[in-house]
């Protein structure tokens, strides 16, 4: 398959008028000492400072610069997706705006990619320069991520990465579902995901963008990215699996009651009624939770099916005379 570039260089971006400079002639400085065909996409997340008309100048002054800006903030995840879908490079590298991700970690980056043969290569900053407050929690998150997902990566939110260009036209990104972009591309078959060591700069410029209430957002989007990547062609499976399971265990309970009213009837006569046991009520409830799951499941399967989608599978390459 033939590529416009060897590299596109995608760049989410928000209030980061002051770094953008630096930063484009550190990727140009890279690129023409490894002799890499290369374009950088400057995504402007709806920056309220002077970002936009930085990317303008970039722009005219280097053809290789190219850029997209939003009309309001909708996050990092909107801003790669939209990278994503106009790169032309046989590689994407994501990287953050703020000069903390190196531009010479691109060469290696590109060959575990190109030679080495990965999907995937997730950047592993090491040694940090964050305050305690955001690197406990991301140790937390980190290793929760991993027993998800058996992905034993140590960094899932680093934002310095390498793509092949099928992974990231074969995926969407919304919400903050960014950090978890290895589980998302695991689960749609990508599994030979890499990691690499790689250096962490101090901030130079500005200030953080991000609060702690990304963290809860985070878990959420984890367990929908869980729960759809494994169910979202099969949703009877895990519903009717459970219901089945609740309504079982309802049942069972209440045949144990009656075998026992009709045990203690035969033997002495004294038996408590079975409404006046707390047990059936729980049993009752397990039988109700039972149905619902089921039919939840049921009508959950029929949506499936009827969806266009329902058959769309991704093909990594074809030989010969298919037809499309």
């Amino acid at each position: 398959m033939q590529y416009t570039y060897d590299i596109s260089v995608v760049v989410p971006l928000f209030n980061e008028e002051e770094s953008l400079p630096e930063l484009v002639r550190w990727i140009r400085r890279v690129m023409h000492a490894h002799q890499f065909s290369y374009e950088v996409i400057l995504v402007d997340d709806g920056s309220t400072d002077r970002s936009w008309d930085v990317i303008n100048a970039l722009g005219e002054e280097d053809k290789a610069v190219k850029g997209i800006s939003f009309n309001r903030n909708y996050g990092k995840s909107a801003a790669l997706n939209e990278g994503f879908r106009r790169c032309e490079g046989e590689v994407v590298i994501t990287m953050d705006a703020d000069l903390q991700d190196s531009p010479e970690e691109i060469p290696a980056l590109y060959d575990m990619i190109k030679h080495q043969k990965y999907d995937l290569v997730s950047g592993w900053k090491k040694k940090r320069f964050d305050p305690l407050s955001k690197t406990i929690p991301t140790k937390f998150f980190n290793g929760a991520t991993r027993r998800l997902s058996g992905i034993k990566l140590h960094d899932f939110n680093c934002g310095l990465k390498a793509y092949r260009q099928l992974l990231v036209k074969s995926i969407e990104v919304h919400g903050e579902m960014h950090r978890y972009i290895p589980v998302i591309a695991k689960w749609n078959g990508f599994t030979r995901i890499g990691e690499k060591v790689v250096q962490h700069q101090e901030r130079k410029y500005g200030t953080t963008k991000f609060g702690l209430e990304r963290f809860v957002y985070g878990f959420l989007d984890l367990l929908s990215i869980t729960f759809v990547s494994r169910f979202k062609k099969r949703p009877m499976h895990f519903f009717g699996s459970l219901g089945t399971l609740m309504f079982v265990m309802g049942l069972g309970i209440t045949i144990w009651l009656i075998v026992q009213k009709l045990f203690g009837l035969y033997s002495d006569g004294r038996v408590r009624d079975i409404v006046d046991q707390p047990l059936f009520f729980l049993a009752l409830v397990a039988v109700v939770l039972g149905v619902q799951l089921f039919l939840a499941g049921f009508l959950a399967e029929m949506i499936s099916m009827a969806s266009s989608k329902r058959n769309e599978y991704l093909i990594r390459d074809k030989v010969g005379s298919i037809k499309k």
